[in-house]
Formats: C-alpha cells, sequence, structure tokens
C-alpha cells in the first residue's frame, strides 16, 4: 500500500518527510511485524519494537516522539477508525457480501457454522481485521453493529424479514426444544422457543447463500438464561427445580421475553425485575419490580412468591457475587 494512499484514506498528517513510499503489510502486533510492514500503534508502547522489527512507517494517535526519520510518522485522530478505514478500502474489490443481524442470531451462528466461505465478527476492530484482511474473493461475513462498524462494508445486507423454510417444532419446554429442519431431526435442544425465530432466519440465510452448517447441541448464549435454583438460590441441576431465576443481559429484549412467558407460562407466578430507572417504559405491566442494587434484586427475590424470574440487565454471574453467596448462607440458616 502507498503511503499516500494511507494519507489519504486515514485523514491523517504526516509529521516527517521519510525515505519510504510503500508498505508491504500492516501490523498491529509489533513481535509478529514483517520488515517493510506499516505499524499500527494500538499499544503505543510497542512502536520501538516494530521500528526494530523493521516496521517502515507508524499509525499513532497518542503522543510520541520520532526516533527514525527514514520511516514514516503517521498522525491520526484514532487508530482504530484509522485501521477500519484502510480494511474498508483493502477489501473493496473482493466482492464481499455483508449481512448485519443482531447479537442473538450472531452467537447462534457460531455454534453451527462449519463453512469456511462464512466469516463471523464476533470482536473489536482489530480482531476484525485479522478476520478480514486475507479473506477470500465471494466470501459472506455476518456482523452485528454493537461490535463491528457497519461503515468497512459496502452496501450489507439485512437479514431475511421471514424465512419460506420453517422449523417444525416437535415438542418443547420454556427452555428445550425438539425439532425437525429439512426432514432431520434435532431431539432435546438446549435452545429456548423464543429463540426459534433467530434461529430460523438464520437457517434460511444460509441456504439462500449455500453455506454449509452442522447442528449438534447448542450451549448457553447468554440471553435469556436460566438457573434453576432451591429455596436458598443455590443453583440446581438443569429442569430439577420449579424455581427458576432467568437473566437477560439486553433490555431491548425484556418485552418479547416477558411476552413469551405470559403466553408459554400462564400457569406460573411471573416476576419481572429491572431497573428503577427503566419502569417508565412499563407502566401498565403487572409484577414488576424494581432495583437500584444488586443487593435490591436479592431482597426482591427473597421476599416475594415466585415460579420464574426475569432479571433484566444483569446475568447468572450475579449468583456468584460474595454478598449473593452471603445471603444465601444466612437463608440456610433462617430454614
Amino acid at each position: 500500500m502507498r503511503l499516500e494512499n494511507v494519507i489519504a484514506l486515514t485523514n491523517a498528517t504526516l509529521l516527517n518527510t521519510p525515505y519510504v513510499t510503500s508498505f508491504s503489510g500492516i501490523s498491529y502486533e509489533a513481535k509478529n511485524l514483517k520488515r517493510g510492514s506499516l505499524f499500527i500503534a494500538k499499544n503505543s508502547d510497542e512502536i520501538e519494537l516494530a521500528i526494530l522489527n523493521g516496521a517502515y512507517g507508524i499509525i499513532f494517535d497518542a503522543p510520541t516522539q520520532i526516533t527514525d526519520n527514514e520511516i514514516a510518522w503517521i498522525k491520526v485522530d484514532d487508530v482504530a477508525t484509522a485501521l477500519s478505514r484502510i480494511l474498508r478500502f483493502h477489501i473493496l474489490d473482493k466482492n464481499i457480501t455483508a449481512y448485519e443481524c443482531d447479537e442473538i442470531t450472531l452467537k447462534l451462528a457460531l455454534q453451527i457454522m462449519t463453512d469456511s466461505t462464512l466469516h463471523i465478527l464476533n470482536g473489536d476492530i482489530y480482531d476484525t481485521f485479522k478476520e478480514l484482511w486475507e479473506i477470500d474473493e465471494n466470501s459472506v461475513v455476518l456482523f452485528t453493529p454493537r461490535l463491528t462498524c457497519k461503515e468497512i462494508f459496502i452496501h450489507p445486507k439485512s437479514m431475511p424479514k421471514m424465512a419460506t423454510s420453517k422449523i417444525n417444532i416437535i415438542e418443547q419446554t420454556l427452555f428445550e426444544t425438539s425439532f425437525i429442519y429439512d426432514d432431520n431431526y434435532y431431539e432435546r435442544q438446549l435452545l429456548s422457543p423464543f429463540f426459534i425465530p433467530y434461529l430460523e432466519i438464520l437457517l434460511y440465510m444460509f441456504k439462500t447463500e449455500k453455506i454449509n452448517f452442522r447442528i449438534t447441541s447448542f450451549s448457553s448464549i447468554n440471553h435469556f438464561e436460566a438457573v434453576f435454583t432451591n429455596k436458598n438460590f443455590e443453583a440446581k441441576e438443569f429442569g430439577t427445580s420449579d424455581k427458576v431465576l432467568i437473566f437477560e443481559p439486553s433490555f431491548e429484549l425484556i418485552e418479547s421475553q416477558m411476552e413469551f412467558l405470559q403466553t408459554q407460562a400462564n400457569w406460573a407466578k411471573l416476576i419481572y425485575i429491572i431497573p428503577a430507572v427503566k419502569k417508565k417504559n412499563m407502566q401498565n405491566l403487572q409484577n414488576i419490580y424494581t432495583y437500584n442494587t444488586q443487593l435490591d434484586i436479592i431482597d426482591i427475590l427473597r421476599d416475594v412468591d415466585f415460579h420464574f424470574a426475569l432479571i433484566a440487565e444483569q446475568n447468572k454471574s450475579l449468583l456468584e457475587k460474595s454478598f449473593f453467596v452471603k445471603k444465601q448462607r444466612q437463608l440456610t440458616l433462617d430454614f
């Protein structure tokens, strides 16, 4: 890549007049840098090592002393943004089909994809760079804007709105599903029926793009995550208790999960525990309890009778917090 192109792409300032005019590669890892490469200074402490390893240029955004006038010193506002612009230019002619999706779809795809032509982006710009820099032409990319800057791609596609190939649910509980898809039977998958519409759309996209996949068994994707507990809120084996804590870190999913529970478990005592600052959006709903701190959640669980408690903007690591363990011991002594 030519120096003048790097300057133009990254809207950078060249701070010296170097001898070099082009770079043979790009790296943000000084220890693995090859001679002639442009070094992206994710960590400014690695600049000297990059120079020792043969860097022909340095892109940086923090105050840095110029130590070698023969190489290019390129000042940008933000190195991550600069890297994303370089990456966008680099993959421009590779005829990539990029699909924008939600985080649930992305996590499901990670568990079933087997095709090397599909690239699932599940990290920051540096992970994305590593995944895409050597990408083959005509590949398919799946990403979520929450993790990956969509500006890297030219005209990214949205996932299909609906699937013509349907998943036929044979048997289900709130947290487990047996289903048929394309004449294949998948028995007792640890996947809530809540996620089936997401999986259905994903599989339809795979079929459209001729992407291979394999469903063996699903593991937790950290959404709508059920923990079966006893009366002291100690975790028990899956399905062995009628008191269940359901953790959902994304508040955007809470209302749809509430509707799912009200439809699928209308026999049960349901409670919903949400941050106090979000209560104004749910004024007309019943069985909602609010919290300001995690200690408030413990008090609600202790004082309110329920079968299922949907807890918003939390994950099951709450059960491992020292104050929660202490409360469990107190409850055990009380009983």
